[in-house]
């Protein structure tokens, strides 16, 4: 990764994408199934963890891709769903960074006739729905890869039945944050249908929350403050 570090000042990205990863794995995210990666910007390149990688991640650990699945640099071999990530960058400019896990309670979700919706004020930013894709094999190829963007088209997140979920962002903070607070929400889902009927937050009132959170990033930066305070400890 010295090349990449040196070359295209992605020391920072670098870093955060790191800390990102060890909180994820501290916080039973993981646990020995998941990647996250981030965008190259300016170029058709992107960076993620390696395959079963733990969670003392360094550096050498990250593989440097372009968007046709092709390594051009890193140590170790690329995780095999790759195409996760490669497909979404192609099909959506806007996405920096990307994480897939197989979150325990989001996941339950697609294993029940139940839709996850937004149950909780921290969940609203995803307002405007997840989306399911449908296969539940493994995303190892192109297509599959292509067919789960479509899924996911102008959402932020998108659920993969009986698998797992993927969750996108402009940056690497954002998406490590949006996918606490996705779990989060599922989490709380989870525990109101055990309770009862869960009372979901309508339409329009999720939607001015999620805005009014959206707008304001004090939230992404709050669970970011958690990231860091997780990578001292």
């Amino acid at each position: 990764m010295r090349y990449y570090r040196t070359t295209m000042g992605t020391d920072n990205l670098i870093a955060n994408l790191l800390k990102g990863w060890r909180f994820l794995y501290k916080r039973g995210f993981i646990e020995g199934f998941g990647h996250l990666s981030y965008r190259l910007p300016d170029t058709d390149q992107f960076v993620v963890v390696r395959h079963s990688l733990g969670p003392n991640a360094t550096a050498d650990d990250l593989v440097v891709m372009n968007l046709d699945g092709r390594k051009l640099d890193g140590g170790g071999d690329a995780p095999g769903e790759f195409p996760i990530h490669s497909e979404i960058y192609k099909a959506r400019p806007d996405v920096m960074s990307v994480v897939h896990y197989h979150g325990m309670y989001s996941t339950a979700f697609t294993t029940v006739a139940q839709d996850l919706r937004t149950i909780h004020s921290t969940g609203t930013i995803f307002y405007d729905g997840v989306p399911t894709y449908p296969d539940p094999k493994l995303i190892l190829n192109r297509e599959r890869g292509a067919a789960l963007a479509r899924t996911l088209g102008p959402h932020r997140a998108v659920l993969l039945r009986a698998h797992g979920v993927a969750v996108t962002g402009p940056s690497i903070e954002n998406t490590v944050s949006a996918a606490f607070l996705f779990e989060q929400n599922a989490h709380r889902a989870s525990i109101c249908a055990t309770l009862g009927k869960p009372l979901w937050l309508d339409e329009q009132t999720a939607r001015e929350a999620g805005e009014e959170l959206l707008k304001n990033g004090g939230l992404f930066r709050r669970v970011w403050a958690l990231v860091e305070s997780d990578n001292e400890e």
